[in-house]
């Protein structure tokens, strides 16, 4: 990004220099002069223009306005002039003797001083460079032939290897840019010339989506180079290169312009300017100098931006829709069908309204999980917490379990992902529980066979039996995709319809209210605006599709509001609920014809009448829309029976058809009719037609289910017992003839040719829609939610993709148990692990615990992935440890390779790569064996550690800088390790105190397994920690805290030193008898704060440390920022041997302050006295470290700020994420191994 920025900025003066020189050059007369012997430019632009469209030019053409010239029609203006008799030099001598050619000395290094004609040369180059039509045929030529280039940078050789997501994106070699685009229209003629239309059909499906790949491969390329792993060119294919280094980054000379094959373009310009007819060699060789310095200097570095522009405005287009597709599969997900409702089609028995039980299991040890019962419209019923520390393996827990089942009844609860692997053995626990529950529910008349009579009599009473005794309770549990609700749980939504609750039983009661109706909790997401005033924000927050990150936000968030649209217009809105429930109304806002200014005005003046609708005419009749608008959303808004109502329901206002087929011109009442074959009785024609409609209605729906049992009975006797019933569909799975119900009978093409010939409109569709809705009113489109099982599901729990955790990759782990068959390992995530007892070894083993011991850490490769499983099986043996990346499988789930991937160079990069991993290996082993290792030259380099920790990165310290820089306000708070320059037992932990100020921990190892293992004991300043997590839970998570009551105390000021100092001065003068004092940061040294105070006419100061222990000033150490400042307030002067300067110092080092009587009565009461305690304020907020975790997708760096409640919740949290104690803060969600921490999107 800001090497992009300085190339647009280098540019930008190059064309202001080159502007100044040429209006200089001009001024001197060199146009005139260069103009002798060159075509001007518009004419060769004509030439041009019309020899592209393969005419021949015409050299007498007149152009508008040369009639009366007396050389109008002369071919010769159509031909470069030519100079006689002279040379260049010849020439341009003659004219400096003359002094039309004024040869001035200049800096310039366009300006040839032995080159009298460099500077006319120059003038016409750039009038070449400018000229539209010329540049318009140089762009359609230059697109025909350039070609894209990518080339690995220094971190890009370091961090892609054969699994690596940008895996044959950075050796990419001389692709076509035409596939980025579209065919022209003649070129796509011409090649459908000889098809037939179901053949051009195929071709033209096929174009599209070669084009669709190749824009999205783009965005990816765009993604690497964001990331500084690749470089990417836009050029005319070189003219040489070499095969061998041709991607290294320092054997540039043959990428240079003059290296390009320019040829072509080269050609057409010497076709129009050279003369016709035979000149001089050396006037040829002015003009091709002309066109060479035009063409390399000035067009193609400009045609190669404008190139790269449009890829990427192509790309991004396809991007957005891609996106858009990915959000459409999540809109049209329908609610949850129980395992008691799979046995039926859902055309015949819908998924009707249900009660669901949310579970919300906590990553974090100290908080509740919670279990959250809905009502049928997701309205929070009753709740359970089962506080951090009781398992649900108790017998009390168990107890409350089973009662809070029981009295709520779900038809199925649902866990949330995010709990990773507790999540599944909470749903094995809650599994048994259930069959417990329903046991108990459905034998509550019976009496036991131990139990007594007012036993008998008293657990009745206990049970809540409703008017329906008669049912049979079923239910089952299922694991869901819960980021929506984590996004719930921490937003200003959620705090608004919650704001008492705990964030995990929000996020609970939105589990819920997912399975009952996911597109609801999709609008209910986009309903809310943020402090801009724009809609959908928090729909940035979900990781929709993978290259999010890179789109421009405005386009994105229009392509998911269209997409939305278009789903709640499928699916309709049932207009009451949408009302009367706030999390229900982002569906009404998405009607068409509405909005959320219009659903939230509908939603006032309904609640104003204090009265549900009762019918789609009541909308009018009580004024809620206006005509037009109820017009336009009528239809898709769908009025169910209510009780208690004054007002019958009409059949059809419970359909997707518009009261204009069924009131105003009565269609539909007429194909009822007629399909009856009643006769209309005038004195009840209402109560008529509605029990016409009625009976139409129920006979098409008894066809539907005959139709049902006839193709399943049919396909039984065929195929036995394997009819999918989930999967029929009468649209679909039904022939036209097989229809027998009443309304198939009538002819409705022929009715609606009727209608069209009486001259009121064609109304066909409208016809064929009545007679569907008759069948299926209002049927919902979408499918039901699918069970989450294989890849899917292994993700979400574990947060790992077959990239990410995969065959051939080197992890770590703590073994935990050695038996007979081997060893098993604990990753970190808790990610179980196996290692075979052939695989501990290259040799013979015995038994496993001679060679590991339980708890050690070992480092092993993946040999394979069990997902059905969620176990990992290692191997230890040097064999599979040496085995190159690109001997495993690559994971189906990494993009296939390009055509134009330069698969020899990658395995160049590999040999370089393997060779050194077996010097590693056998250092390894020497150093096992007690052999001395060289150190082989490390000596100011860092040494890379195995390491899969989400806080750590094998980099430079300058390259994880920029990465915490390059974040902002995201990555405030967190910490990232790195390995130390210093030593090969010594970490350094660069911490963001604040944007822009990164503070450095130095942390030494002890009791290390190898030298590229992690000491088993971190130090900082003697205080020892057993892991990183501990270290960030314990060390940086308690300094947070500290950081954050010194910005919330009220005595803080976040301005520079000397704006406070000014401030001061500025309250000094005001009153002089007072002592003035603020907070602010030592912006000089990161993590200080400075203690600036005022006693005479100039400030001075305190520096003030922040440690684990709290607020450090000379060597006493206080917990509370108060205690500092009280003890600051008894004596200014002379605080505990502390160090002051004057202000104008910038560093933490101080001089003495004057010592005075400490018996001195300070201005703030006697020195001996207790001091008065701070005034009363609010507590600070919560530290940064309990925030919810972000998500795992980095976002670049130019994003807004997140919004005042937070990042939202990021996914699971995949391995590598050890808990900490319980007196450190939550851990942070760790990301896929060897991926960048994670990063809130921020807006």
């Amino acid at each position: 990004g800001g090497t992009s920025l300085m190339d647009s900025k280098e540019r930008k003066r190059s064309r202001t220099v080159n502007n100044d020189l040429y209006r200089s050059r001009v001024a001197e007369g060199m146009r005139n002069i260069v103009y002798r012997f060159m075509l001007a430019p518009f004419r060769a632009g004509i030439k041009l223009e019309e020899m592209a469209t393969g005419q021949q030019f015409d050299y007498e053409r007149q152009l508008p306005g040369e009639e009366k010239d007396e050389d109008a029609g002369q071919p010769a203006r159509w031909i470069a002039p030519k100079v006689e008799m002279l040379a260049p030099t010849e020439f341009a001598n003659d004219l400096i003797g003359s002094g039309d050619l004024v040869q001035i000395a200049s800096n310039d290094t366009t300006i040839d001083v032995g080159d009298p004609l460099s500077g006319c040369r120059f003038v016409c180059a750039m009038e070449i460079a400018y000229e539209p039509r010329i540049r318009n045929f140089l762009r359609n030529l230059f697109r025909t032939n350039a070609v894209i280039t990518t080339r690995p940078t220094k971190k890009g050789l370091d961090n892609i290897d054969f699994f690596n997501e940008h895996y044959g994106l950075h050796l990419i070699k001389g692709k076509p840019v035409r596939n980025h685009f579209p065919l022209d229209e003649k070129e796509r003629e011409s090649h459908k010339m000889r098809m037939s239309l179901e053949e051009g059909k195929e071709f033209d499906k096929e174009m599209e989506k070669k084009e669709k790949h190749s824009c999205l491969q783009f965005v990816r390329i765009l993604e690497a180079e964001h990331f500084g792993h690749i470089s990417l060119h836009v050029h005319l294919p070189y003219l040489r290169s070499d095969p061998e280094s041709w991607f290294d980054e320092k054997q540039s000379e043959f990428s240079k312009r003059e290296n390009q094959h320019i040829e072509p373009l080269m050609q057409a310009l010497e076709n129009v300017f050279l003369p016709i007819d035979v000149d001089t060699d050396e006037w040829n060789d002015e003009r091709r100098k002309i066109l060479e310095y035009a063409l390399i200097k000035v067009i193609l570095p400009e045609l190669e931006q404008e190139t790269r522009r449009d890829l990427r405005d192509a790309a991004t287009k396809y991007a957005i829709l891609d996106a858009g597709d990915n959000l459409r599969k999540m809109a049209i997900q329908g609610p949850y069908r129980p395992t008691a409702l799979m046995g039926e089609n859902r055309f015949i028995y819908p998924t009707s309204d249900l009660r669901m039980v949310g579970v919300c299991c906590s990553t974090d040890r100290r908080e509740a999980m919670y279990l959250a019962s809905t009502t049928k419209r997701g309205d929070l019923n009753d709740h359970l917490a089962i506080p951090s520390g009781q398992k649900i393996d108790d017998h009390k827990v168990r107890k409350k379990v089973i009662e809070f089942l029981v009295h709520s009844r779900p038809a199925a609860v649902l866990i949330g992902t995010s709990g990773g692997l507790t999540s599944r053995f909470i749903a094995r626990k809650l599994g048994e529980l259930i069959a417990r529950a329903t046991e108990r529910w459905n034998n509550r008349l019976i009496q036991g066979a131990e139990e007594d009579d007012d036993d008998y009599e008293h657990r009745k009473r206990q049970i809540e039996v409703d008017d329906d005794e008669d049912e049979i309770w079923k239910c089952n549990v299922e694991l869901v995709d819960d980021s929506m609700s984590q996004l719930f749980g921490r937003s200003v939504r959620g705090k608004k319809e919650f704001p008492d609750k705990e964030v995990n039983l929000k996020c609970a009661v939105s589990i819920a209210r997912q399975g009952q109706d996911p597109l609801s909790e999709l609008t209910y997401a986009w309903n809310v605006a943020s402090d801009a005033g724009i809609f959908g924000t928090e729909m940035l927050y979900l990781n929709i599709h993978p290259l999010q990150r890179l789109l421009p936000k405005s386009r994105l968030l229009r392509e998911y509001e269209r997409v939305l649209c278009e789903a709640v217009a499928d699916v309709g809105v049932d207009i009451n609920c949408a009302c009367n429930h706030d999390h229900l109304l982002g569906n009404l806002s998405f009607a068409p014809g509405l909005g959320p200014r219009k659903a939230a005005n509908l939603k006032q003046n309904l609640s104003r009448t204090g009265k549900a609708i009762a019918s789609r005419r009541s909308i009018l009749r009580k004024r809620l829309l206006g005509p037009v608008v109820y017009n336009n959303a009528v239809a898709f808004l769908r009025v169910r029976e209510i009780e208690q109502s004054d007002e019958s329901l009409h059949p059809l206002d419970n359909t997707r058809l518009h009261p204009d087929v069924y009131h105003r011109n009565n269609w539909a009442v007429k194909i009822a009719t007629d399909a009856l074959e009643r006769v209309q009785n005038t004195n009840e024609k209402e109560s008529f037609e509605r029990k016409s409609l009625e009976i139409v209605m129920q006979n098409s729906h008894e066809e539907v289910e005959k139709l049902f049992k006839d193709t399943k009975m049919e396909w039984e006797q065929h195929y036995g017992p394997t009819f999918d019933v989930s999967a029929w569909d009468p649209r679909i799975n039904v022939p036209t003839y097989a229809w027998k119900d009443k309304v198939e009978e009538l002819d409705l093409d022929a009715f609606a040719r009727m209608i069209e010939n009486t001259g009121l409109g064609k109304w066909d569709s409208h016809l064929q829609m009545i007679k569907w809705e008759f069948r299926l009113p209002y049927e919902d489109p979408r499918k039901p939610m699918a069970p989450l099982s294989g890849d899917r599901l292994f993700h979400l729990i574990t947060g790992e993709t077959d990239a990410s955790l995969r065959p051939g990759l080197i992890v770590t782990g703590k073994i935990v148990k050695n038996g007979d068959f081997g060893s098993r390992v604990k990753l970190e995530g808790e990610i179980p692990a196996f290692i075979p007892l052939r695989a501990l070894a290259d040799e013979h083993v015995e038994a496993a615990e001679d060679i590991v011991q339980v708890g050690s850490v070992v480092s092993a490769v993946i040999t394979e992935v069990k997902k059905d499983h969620f176990t990992v099986d290692m191997s230890m043996r040097i064999e599979d440890l040496k085995k190159a990346p690109s001997s495993w499988e690559r994971p189906k789930e990494l993009p296939v390779l390009d055509d134009y991937f330069d698969n020899a160079a990658a395995q160049r990069i590999e040999q370089s790569r393997q060779a050194e991993r077996d010097r590693q290996i056998e250092d390894q082993n020497n150093r096992a064996r007690g052999v001395e290792v060289p150190t082989r030259g490390k000596t100011g380099r860092y040494s890379r550690r195995a390491c899969a920790h989400p806080a750590f990165r094998n980099a430079k310290h300058d390259e994880v800088d920029r990465e915490l820089r390059d974040a902002g306000e995201a990555m405030v708070g967190e910490a990232l390790i790195r390995p130390s320059s210093k030593s090969s037992d010594s970490l350094a932990v660069h911490w963001v105190v604040k944007a822009g100020s990164i503070k450095m921990i130095e942390v030494q190892e002890s009791e290390k397994d190898t030298e590229a293992s992690i000491g088993k004991i971190l130090k900082v300043k003697e205080q020892p920690y057993e892991s990183i997590d501990e270290l960030l839970g314990r060390h940086i998570s308690l300094m947070n805290d500290h950081v954050e009551s010194l910005i919330n105390h009220r005595k803080f000021l976040d301005l520079p030193e000397d704006e406070v100092d000014e401030r001061l001065e500025r309250e000094k003068k005001e009153n002089p008898g007072g002592v003035f004092y603020y907070l602010c940061w030592l912006e000089m040294h990161p993590g200080y704060a400075s203690l600036r105070y005022i006693l005479s006419q100039k400030s001075k100061n305190y520096t003030i440390g922040i440690t684990p222990g709290g607020f450090s000033l000379g060597s006493k150490v206080f917990p509370k920022l108060d205690l500092l400042l009280n003890e600051f307030k008894k004596n200014p002067r002379a605080m505990s041997s502390s160090r002051s300067t004057a202000s104008s110092s910038a560093t933490p080092k101080s001089s003495q302050e004057t010592e005075v009587d400490s018996s001195r009565q300070s201005r703030w009461g006697q020195a001996n006295s207790r001091p008065l305690p701070p005034p009363s304020r609010p507590p600070p907020p919560p530290p940064a470290v309990s925030r919810p975790p972000p998500p795992p997708i980095p976002y670049p760096p130019n994003f807004p700020p997140p919004p005042p409640n937070g990042p939202p919740p990021g996914p699971p949290p995949p391995p590598y994420n050890m808990p900490p104690p319980p007196t450190g803060p939550p851990p942070r969600p760790p990301a896929p191994y060897g991926a960048p921490p994670p990063r809130p999107p921020n807006y």
